[in-house]
C-alpha cells in the first residue's frame, strides 16, 4: 500500500507515520516481549487528521487498528502486516476542566494518570482507577468500557462518560461531546463507542464526568474462614458503610500467600493460612467519622465470627501496602508465566461453586501440575483468574478455556467482565450473549463499517 502511506503522509507528515524496520521496534503489547505487527504506526495530531487518514483509508480498503497504551489483556490491539496502526500519542491535551461542572474535556491519548492528578489540582477526582493507571489511556478505557477498584461506588467508565467524539470508517467525523448529566434528546450515540473496542468508530476525545474529591479514606484487612462468611462481611459493610464504600477486594488464600508471604516483596499484614483475604476501604469527608464506621465493621465482623483477623491502615504508607499486594503483577508473571488470564463475571452467590468445579475440573486434567490464582472485586461480580498448566502448549490453553467459560452461562455470567474481547475471547461470545445479540451486533457492525475495516476480527 504505498499511494496510502504516501497519501497519508501529506495528511500527517512525516513526524506522524512510521513504516519499515521502524515499526518493529515497537512493542506490540503491554508485556514488550512481542513486536509491533503492523504495515505502519499513523500518529495524528487532531480529529481532523484522522478523518483525512480514515477517508484515504475507506477509498483504498485499508485496515485499520487502534491503539491506546497496550495495556489490555484481550489482543484487542493486535495488527497484522496488512493493517496500519492508529496509535493516540500525539493526542494528549486536557483541553478544559470545570470545576464548577465537574467535567473534564479530554483527548483520547491522555493517560489516566495524567485525567487523575489534573482533576486533584481542582480538589477533584476522575473516578474510574485501574492498576495501569500509568500506561494505559483514556481512549483505551473507554473502547474497553475499563471497571477498576472503585466500580461499586462510582460505576465503570459507561458511568463516567458524558460525550465522545469519534471518526467512523468512511472518515465521517460524529461529535457527541455532552457535557451534561441529563441529555435525554433522542438515541444516546456515545454508548455505540464505549466498550466496542474501536469496531464501530474510533474516540479521539472525550468529556469525563468528575466527582468531588474524598478528604477520608478508610482501608482495612481482615481475614475470612469460609466464602459464606465473605459474603456475610460483604453484606454487613454495604449496610454499615452505604454509599461511602468504595471497594471491596477480595484474594483467595493462594493468590495472597505467593504475593504477600512468598514472594518476599512485600510486608504481609496478616499471616497466610486463612481462607479468604478481603480489603474494605470506605471514602468520605469526615476522617474521624469514616475511621470509626469501618472499625466498628471490622469489630462486628470479629464479634460475629466471620472475621479472624483483621488490621486498619493507620497511614497513607500502610494504606499503599495493603493495595500494592492486590495490584501485584510482576509475581505474578514470575510464578505463572505462561498462562491464561480471564476476567468473568458472575453473581456472588455462584462464585464459590463455580471456583470449586473450575478447581476441580483443572485437577481432573493435571493433576498437580496446574496452578490456578483466583482474587477480584467482588463488591461487583469481577472475578480475576490465573491458570497456569504444564506443560503448557496452545492445546492446554484452549482445554483450559473449555473448563472456565462453558459453566459462566449456567450461572448467568459473562465470559468479559471489565477486560473485552478483543482476539482473546471473541470464540466464547455465544456464552454470555444470545444468538439474537450477537446477530444485532453484526448488523450494527455492518452499518458502521461495511468493508470492516475497524479492527479487524477483534470482538465478534
Amino acid at each position: 500500500m504505498p499511494d496510502a502511506l504516501e497519501a497519508i503522509r501529506a495528511v500527517v507528515g512525516d513526524a506522524g507515520l512510521i513504516a519499515g524496520e521502524a515499526v518493529r521496534a515497537r512493542p506490540g503489547d503491554w508485556s514488550g516481549r512481542t513486536a509491533c505487527g503492523a504495515r505502519a504506526i499513523v500518529r495524528p495530531r487532531t480529529t481532523a487528521e484522522l478523518s483525512d487518514v480514515m477517508k484515504i483509508c475507506s477509498a483504498m480498503g485499508q485496515t485499520v487498528v487502534p491503539a491506546g497504551g497496550l495495556t489490555g489483556l484481550a489482543h484487542g490491539a493486535d495488527a497484522k502486516e496488512t493493517d496500519i496502526m492508529v496509535s493516540f500519542e500525539r493526542m494528549r491535551a486536557i483541553e478544559t476542566v470545570d470545576p464548577v461542572g465537574m467535567t473534564m474535556t479530554v483527548e483520547a491519548g491522555v493517560p489516566l494518570q495524567a485525567i487523575h492528578e489534573a482533576a486533584a489540582e481542582h480538589g477533584l477526582i476522575y473516578a474510574v482507577d485501574l492498576g495501569a493507571r500509568g500506561s494505559c489511556t483514556i481512549g483505551g478505557n473507554i473502547s474497553t468500557n475499563a471497571g477498576g477498584n472503585s466500580v461499586i461506588r462510582y460505576g465503570m467508565t459507561r458511568e463516567n462518560v458524558l460525550g465522545v467524539e469519534a471518526v467512523l470508517a468512511d472518515g465521517r467525523v460524529i461529535s457527541s461531546m455532552n457535557a451534561m448529566l441529563k441529555n435525554n434528546a433522542g438515541f444516546d450515540l456515545k454508548q455505540l463507542f464505549i466498550g466496542s473496542e474501536g469496531a464501530l468508530g474510533l474516540v479521539t476525545r472525550a468529556v469525563v464526568r468528575l466527582r468531588p474529591m474524598p478528604t477520608s479514606e478508610a482501608t482495612a484487612m481482615l481475614a475470612v474462614r469460609d466464602f459464606e462468611a465473605l459474603k456475610r462481611v460483604f453484606a454487613l459493610a454495604s449496610q454499615r458503610l452505604g454509599s461511602l464504600l468504595s471497594s471491596f477486594e477480595v484474594m483467595w488464600r493462594e493468590f495472597y500467600e505467593l504475593v504477600a508471604v512468598e514472594s518476599g516483596k512485600h510486608t504481609a499484614p496478616l499471616p497466610g493460612g486463612h481462607g479468604f483475604y478481603v480489603i474494605i476501604e470506605a471514602t468520605g469527608t469526615d476522617a474521624a467519622r469514616d475511621a470509626a464506621l469501618v472499625e466498628a465493621v471490622l469489630t462486628e465482623c470479629v464479634e460475629q465470627g466471620l472475621a479472624e483477623d483483621a488490621v486498619i491502615a493507620g497511614s497513607k504508607a500502610q494504606r499503599d501496602a495493603i493495595w500494592a499486594i492486590r495490584e501485584e503483577s510482576e509475581v505474578l508473571i514470575k510464578a505463572l508465566a505462561p498462562g491464561v488470564m480471564f476476567d468473568v463475571s458472575l453473581p456472588l452467590p455462584h462464585m464459590l461453586e463455580f471456583v470449586t468445579d473450575m478447581k476441580a475440573a483443572l485437577a481432573a486434567e493435571w493433576g498437580d501440575a496446574v496452578r490456578s490464582l483466583v482474587y477480584g472485586h467482588i463488591g461487583d461480580s469481577n472475578l480475576h483468574l490465573i491458570v497456569s498448566p504444564r506443560p503448557w502448549s496452545d492445546a492446554a490453553r484452549r482445554r483450559v478455556e473449555e473448563i472456565v467459560y462453558p459453566p459462566l452461562s449456567r450461572f448467568g455470567g459473562s465470559m468479559s467482565a471489565e477486560h473485552g474481547v478483543g482476539l482473546e475471547k471473541r470464540a466464547w461470545l455465544q456464552v454470555s450473549r444470545s444468538a439474537e445479540e450477537i446477530a444485532l451486533m453484526r448488523q450494527l457492525k455492518a452499518m458502521l463499517d461495511p468493508r470492516g475495516l475497524l479492527n479487524p476480527g477483534k470482538v465478534l
